[in-house]
């Protein structure tokens, strides 16, 4: 047992069952009863890491939070917390929507307060009121505010008001479900400045949940890439965009512009993600890979391990051992 690590996903899967008419229930070999949202998801996460996760929509990775999260059970796999406080460490979510994800009939002062009282935090009103005042200041905000309700202010000041209620619970674990990615361009930036600035002061545990990869590159320590529910690469983070080994990997970073300034052009990846209640046999990324051979259409890839720890699942190896045994994938736009 490493005593850094904090949390283990260990094979773990979701499906979501539907119910099957009786015609359907009458017909043997009629399909599959459900959609495999996520497919047998390994991450271990150590204490004071920032890991991210990438991908399209729809290839799983908010399922996976909802699953850490324990709003929801995996069909299968484990999810171990290795905390100090026992099994259950506290642990706190910062959702995509700040406007739906405050309550309008309470008080700033009764929202972020709610979490102190529960747990237990604090002893009397007057310790309540000042830690609210306490992390109100501490995300950028008065402690006149508290006495304000949630429409009275903007999306940016919302996702303050969210950041501030995850604090009050004190949590071990921070799961961030795109937390920048409904609010304006100019509003993003303060916001994932105001998270750096946590990470650094309050040395957080988190798990960063996004689709932007210029954000993800400088939140996070490590970074899994999700393709229609299995985790097909993870590395460092520079590593990962200096030598990425899956091709779905290396063609998602070329179709970001935002990473590139002097190339603003679209650079999409061909075809469309395939239906996660019938994904494609072999690779699942074979109806989109340029360089897919027979092989990646008939049989699901292995896992190699990378030496700096990381791990990709693709049948060929783009760079293991100093070897190419497949085409070389195009070259990449430099990256700023």
């Amino acid at each position: 047992m490493n005593a850094s690590e904090f949390l283990i996903i260990d094979r773990v899967s979701k499906v979501y069952r539907r119910q099957r008419g009786l015609f359907e229930r009458l017909q043997k070999g009629s399909g599959q009863d459900g959609t495999k949202a996520v497919s047998e998801v390994s991450l271990t996460i150590h204490r004071g890491e920032t890991v991210g996760l990438v991908g399209e929509s729809g290839c799983g990775k908010s399922t996976l939070a909802r699953l850490v999260s324990g709003l929801m059970p995996p069909t299968q796999g484990r999810i171990d917390f290795r905390s100090a406080g026992g099994p259950k460490p506290r642990l706190q979510m910062i959702f995509q929507d700040p406007y739906s994800s405050l309550n309008g009939r309470w008080k700033i002062a009764d929202i972020i307060a709610e979490p102190i009282v529960v747990h237990k935090l604090r002893s009397g009103r007057s310790a309540v009121r000042a830690r609210v005042d306490e992390l109100l200041q501490q995300v950028g905000l008065s402690s006149s505010d508290a006495e304000r309700y949630p429409q009275e202010f903007s999306g940016g000041q919302r996702q303050r008001i969210s950041i501030a209620r995850a604090l009050a619970g004190e949590p071990e674990f921070l799961i961030l479900d795109e937390p920048t990615s409904a609010l304006d361009v100019s509003v993003q930036a303060q916001i994932l400045n105001l998270l750096r600035d946590l990470q650094t002061n309050l040395h957080l545990t988190s798990l960063f949940i996004t689709h932007n990869l210029s954000v993800v590159r400088i939140m996070a320590d490590r970074i899994g890439v999700m393709y229609l529910g299995e985790l097909v690469e993870e590395a460092g983070s520079e590593e990962l965009f200096s030598t990425p080994r899956h091709p779905y990997t290396r063609l998602l970073i070329d179709a970001a512009p935002d990473l590139d300034v002097s190339d603003r052009s679209l650079h999409p990846i061909a075809g469309e993600l395939p239906n996660p209640a019938s994904p494609p046999p072999g690779c699942r990324f074979n109806t989109r890979c340029p360089f897919a051979q027979d092989i990646c259409r008939s049989a699901a890839p292995p896992q190699h391990r990378t030496p700096t720890g990381g791990m990709f699942r693709c049948h060929f190896d783009l760079d293991l051992a100093g070897t190419t045994v497949k085409p070389p994938l195009p070259e990449r736009r430099k990256t700023a």
